[in-house]
């Protein structure tokens, strides 16, 4: 098969509704291929980052009533409402945590970057469908031709999925992995708060597909929330808005925390994350005493931090969470990419919002150019594309266990020259090939 008869395959295997809404990108007649190297990093990183999950979820509970993590706590309940503070802390879901994580993680020269972790990702439906229809290719795929379907059905069993006006956009993807369950023998429903009465809310188990700071937008939110705290319907991801912060790839670097993380993590883990998590800074505005430095950035105040030159404004600014702009690359500066004006404001905007929105900032770890074919309309031949690649694992956690299972990787191959890697109508989204048998993406020296 030649790379016009697997595009036209591609193209007749897309769901007559589509995936997502509004949303376009560039076909590709491969996969995108990891080495053996990236291949076992991604493998490691679903047990290390589960680990790291249970371990923030202790952290801040011991903050609740340990003075000397309660600094902690605080800093992860800023700028949310008393009522979802309390959901976080609701002994009926309190040794509860998401079946599902996603890192999206930088491609480098030397291995990953972990530039944010999401415990409601979306692309679950679109990165089974791009398994299935690359596998039916022959390509052989990270996670399998049905890895992400087995994977959902393991760490969601009898769950509906109940989708909010604000994460409507990826409705379809969902319906097309219920499609795909319903298959296997086990009915599920996508289902919309709009449409559901609240007599018909008591005994629902669903899977939640909406953040907790659209909880004021969403239908008969506290008739929901007064169910699942008296045990008659339940949540999955738990009400746990604590967990949903990007301040926790920060405070991994916190030095008052290394001992908290070695007592926490395996040895093994600890040494995975700190290779993999590029090092943050909470931007918090409160004074240093006189002879302290932020450590790695040896500056005693933010205001030395505005008139950094280029290169050392290589740091991505960005909202932790709990806000519409905490998710899609909204929210997100690159010092370099702006202007010494551009980045000043941005960064006194940052630190003006703390107390309701903290940011965080991060060095920014540039990815690895490399080359990969992708579908040109125009010719109607493919073209190699210089690209810079984030790949998104999927690690399920099959009901009652501790496991994680890697179901499937999203890889979205961007232009080389752009700097927040995403979803884009002039971007490749294509399932990773793993182990490498099949295809090709060859790196440039």
């Amino acid at each position: 098969m030649n790379d016009a008869d697997r595009i036209a395959h591609i193209r007749r295997a897309f769901p007559e509704e589509g995936l997502f809404r509004d949303k376009e990108w560039l076909l590709s007649p491969e996969v995108f291929a990891l080495d053996a190297a990236t291949a076992g990093i991604i493998t490691a990183l679903g047990p290390a980052l589960r680990a790291f999950q249970r371990a923030c979820d202790r952290l801040y509970q011991e903050g609740v009533e340990n003075a000397a993590l309660a600094w902690v706590t605080r800093l992860l309940d800023q700028g949310k409402p008393p009522g979802v503070i309390a959901l976080g802390r609701h002994e009926r879901w309190r040794d509860e945590l998401p079946g599902v994580l996603r890192p999206d993680l930088v491609l480098t020269e030397d291995g990953v970057c972990i530039a944010e972790l999401d415990s409601i990702p979306g692309g679950i439906g679109l990165t089974g469908w791009l398994a299935e229809t690359y596998s039916a290719l022959g390509f052989e795929v990270a996670g399998g031709a049905d890895g992400m379907v087995r994977g959902f059905d393991a760490a969601f069993p009898r769950r509906d999925i109940l989708i909010s006006r604000e994460a409507a956009d990826y409705q379809p993807e969902m319906e097309w992995l219920v499609s795909r369950l319903g298959a296997g023998g086990t009915a599920r429903g996508v289902m919309n708060p709009w449409n559901l009465t609240p007599h018909e809310l008591a005994g629902c188990e669903f899977y939640r597909f909406f953040e907790l700071f659209d909880l004021e937008n969403v239908e008969h939110a506290e008739q929901m929330l007064r169910l699942a705290g008296a045990g008659e319907m339940s949540f999955s991801p738990p009400l746990k808005a604590y967990l949903e912060e990007k301040l926790w790839l920060a405070l991994f670097h916190s030095p008052q925390l290394q001992d908290w993380w070695e007592a926490a993590l395996t040895p093994e883990h600890l040494a995975l994350l700190r290779r993999c998590i590029p090092r943050g800074w909470v931007v918090d505005p409160a004074p240093l005493p006189p002879h302290a430095v932020l450590p790695g950035l040896e500056i005693h105040s933010w205001a030395e931090a505005r008139t950094f030159g280029g290169r050392r404004r290589e740091l991505v600014l960005k909202i932790s969470g709990f806000s519409e702009l905490g998710w899609g690359s909204r929210g997100v500066s690159v010092g370099h990419d702006m202007s010494l004006e551009q980045w000043g404001a941005a960064l006194d905007a940052a630190l003006a919002t703390f107390p309701e929105h903290p940011h965080v900032l991060q060095e920014f770890h540039r990815g690895r150019v490399v080359e990969h074919p992708v579908w040109d309309e125009e010719r109607q031949a493919a073209r190699l594309m210089r690209a810079r690649v984030r790949l998104c694992p999927y690690y399920f956690v099959p009901e009652g266990t501790d496991e994680t299972r890697l179901g499937g990787v999203l890889a979205t191959v961007c232009p080389a020259d752009k700097k927040i890697l995403h979803g884009m109508r002039d971007a490749a989204m294509l399932p990773a090939g793993f182990p490498r048998k099949m295809g090709h993406s060859r790196d440039l020296a």
